[in-house]
Parts: structure tokens; sequence; C-alpha cells
């Protein structure tokens, strides 16, 4: 039970019934049905991620891995009194709807966590309404810098949000350690630079460009393309013509997938890499036969070969999940263990019950949260950011994607 050691933290609280807050509710029935706590205080945490739609694979994954961490957290009554409930919105991967999801969850007082988005984008549009709720949001997937180094993270960082953290690394280390991988592994010089123009896309290329010619390799050639098409054989004529050995793609993969294969149709035999949005399933079924030997980088090590997480897998296959976890389900699972320490800390200070002003507190007692996670060590910098840096380039071979490589930019 290595990675329960981590639930096996529970101290004695002060003994008593828990008392209605602000935040927080009473649950008349003596508990949730998946609770196992026996009545007490039901505390909601919040996911937003696409739960329709061409990301769904990645937010049901992320939806999964946090009812898990809540189903687990109940059952080892982590906090006495607590039961911890999820409630899911689906934010179809769009920042307007986002943006919606959140305002619905600070109106729910019970509400005292969110874990998610998936899209960067999404992330942005979300951030003032919680920060203003001081609501805490933990992300297992944003990876853009400027969310919480601010935008001017180049030459400048400032924190934007006091209430936003993540789990995953972001891409200012993300895309210079594809380009280090491509440049001194694979031996490619010439590449060709596409990004889907948002947030998350349109970012990563940057960070990869920046760094692969910093190294000596040369961008033949960059395009935009419009991710609600999948008509790429324009864009993939000009990868052709241009002589590129690798195609470096900022985006996600419904887009990457049908992008690739017709490349590959066009006559220009050679690889695309990309981040974290294109590591999916579904990005080898898009792809076709002709994706083996594309790239992908992803935050942490391969979950499989964590020792820590052997019992996150062990868990999540026991529950019958209809979904797999996907690229972000031991981060998921990490960013509502890292909620669920922080509202522990706020009880623990507060005699055993949840204080009125109970969101602010988790807020400040979220900077201070570190465990052993199901990625590795879970802790916070002074930005919010994940203090562990680890990345993974992954291969597609034999119809699956394959780790390769594991390890950390250090500029």
């Amino acid at each position: 039970m290595r990675q329960r050691s981590l639930i096996a933290i529970t101290a004695a609280l002060a003994a008593g019934a828990l008392t209605l807050t602000a935040c927080g509710s009473r649950d008349d029935d003596g508990g949730g049905s998946d609770s196992g706590n026996g009545g007490g205080t039901t505390v909601v945490i919040g996911v937003d991620a696409p739960l329709t739609g061409d990301l769904s694979a990645l937010g049901l994954g992320i939806k999964n891995s946090v009812d898990l961490a809540a189903k687990i957290a109940n059952k080892e009554k982590t906090v006495d009194g607590i039961t911890f409930k999820v409630e899911s919105l689906d934010d179809q991967g769009q920042p307007s709807v986002g943006q919606q999801n959140a305002t619905k969850f600070v109106a729910n007082d019970d509400v005292l966590g969110v874990v998610g988005p998936l899209n960067s984008s999404v992330g942005e549009s979300m951030q003032k309404v919680f920060d203003s709720a001081k609501l805490v949001e933990v992300s297992p997937a944003n990876t853009n810098p400027a969310l919480s180094q601010g935008v001017d993270w180049q030459t400048k960082k400032v924190r934007p949000y006091k209430s936003y953290f993540r789990t995953a690394t972001t891409d200012a280390i993300q895309g210079p350690f594809a380009a280090e991988y491509v440049y001194n592994d694979s031996k490619k010089r010439k590449a060709f630079i596409i990004d889907d123009k948002k947030t998350y896309g349109a970012g990563l290329a940057a960070t990869f460009t920046e760094a692969f010619k910093k190294l000596g390799g040369q961008v033949v050639g960059t395009e935009h393309i419009n991710p609600d098409t999948k008509d790429f054989n324009a864009v993939a004529t000009k990868v052709k013509n241009s002589g590129a050995d690798v195609v470096y793609y900022g985006g996600e993969y419904p887009q990457a997938g049908p992008l690739s294969k017709q490349i590959k149709a066009a006559g220009a035999k050679i690889p695309l890499v990309g981040g974290d949005g294109i590591y999916s399933a579904d990005f080898i079924k898009l792809a076709g036969a002709g994706g083996t030997g594309d790239l992908a980088t992803s935050v942490g090590a391969p979950v499989e070969e964590l020792p820590s997480a052997k019992e996150f897998v062990a868990n999540y296959k026991a529950e019958g999940y209809k979904e797999a976890y996907e690229a972000y389900g031991g981060y998921s699972y990490d960013s509502a263990w890292a909620i669920i320490e922080a509202v522990k800390k706020v009880v623990d200070d507060n005699d055993g019950k949840l204080p009125d002003d109970a969101r602010s507190k988790v807020v400040d007692a979220m900077q201070n949260v570190s465990f052993d996670g199901v990625t590795g060590k879970v802790s916070f910098d002074e930005f919010g950011d994940a203090t562990n840096k680890q990345l993974t380039v992954y291969a597609v071979e034999n119809g699956d994607w394959g780790s390769v490589k594991s390890g950390t930019y250090n500029g």
C-alpha cells in the first residue's frame, strides 16, 4: 500500500458532530452512497473538462480519476467527518463554456476546490472567476506558462492569480525538452512548424521553435491551421515541398491524427512530433498505419512504470470505469488529492470542522501541500506550478504509444 501510505495520514480530529457551515452541507441521510464516512459534512470537488466532443477521451479520464480519489478518501476516512462528493461539468473544450461552468461552481457553497480544465485556453477564461471567489483551482493538464507566471513570463514572472495551481509541468519546459530530443536523439535538422492558433498549441510551438533554433536546427516552414477542419492537404503539400525532415505540431489529437496521415499521403514520410495534447490512443486511430514513428511528449514519467502509481492503476481498474485514465489520469488524481489534503489541513486547524471562510483557507493551505502522489512528489512553487518537472517522449510503435525517454529540461 505504498501509494496510500499517502492516504493513511489521517490524524485524529476533535470528536463531536460537525456543524453546518457556509461551505459544506450536513448529510441528513448519514452519508452519500459512495462515502463510507457515516455522515458529517459534504465537501464538493468540482471537475471541469471536455466530457463530450473530440477531446472527451482525455476529459473522461480526468473525471474518472478525480472520482476515484474522492472514493478512496471517503473509504479511508482521510478527513474525519468529511464526505467528498464530485460534481462534473462539461466545458466542451470551449473557453466561454468553461467560464460559465466556473460561475456555476462558485455559486455552489459546498464546492471547496475544482480540478481542471484540460485546455489552457479554457483555464485562462476561468481563472479570474475562481480567484475573485477565493476558490482553488488545480489543473492536471494546463501547460501554458502565462497562466501561472503572467503574459510576460519569459522576461518577468508575476503570478496573476493566487487560487490557480497545476500538477502538470509547463510548455516552458515541454517545448525545449521536445526540441532537444528531436535535435540530439532523432538527429533532425529541418523542422516544419504547425499550430492550431489556440493558447496551448501556439505557445507550445513557440517554445519548441526557439529551442530548436538555439540548438542549430532550421525552421523551413510555418503554418497555422483551422482546428475546425480536417482537410490539411494544402499544408501537407507545403510540408512535402519544404524538404523538412520533421514536423512539429502545437495542438491536440483530433487535428494531429488526420494531419499526420495527410502529410504521409502527400509523400513526406517524416515523423510528426507533438506535445501532451496528442498523447492519446485516439491519435493513433486517426493517424492510421502511417503514424508509426510519430512522437509525443507528455508530462511526468509513464504512470504504468511508476511504483507509486501501481495502486492507482489497480484501483482504477477495480472501479470498472468504462474509459481509460488516459494521459492525465495520475495528474487528475493528484490534483484532487491536493484539494483533499488542503481541506484536511483547514479542518485540522479549526478543531475538526470547516470554518466559515473555508474557501480562502483552502487556497492558503494549497500553497504548502506536499505529499507522495501517483505521479511522484506533489508540491507547488511560488507560482502555483508543479515542482515535479519530469517529462517523457513517447513513440507510436505497433499501434500503441511506447515510452522512449524520460527526463527534464534544465535550460
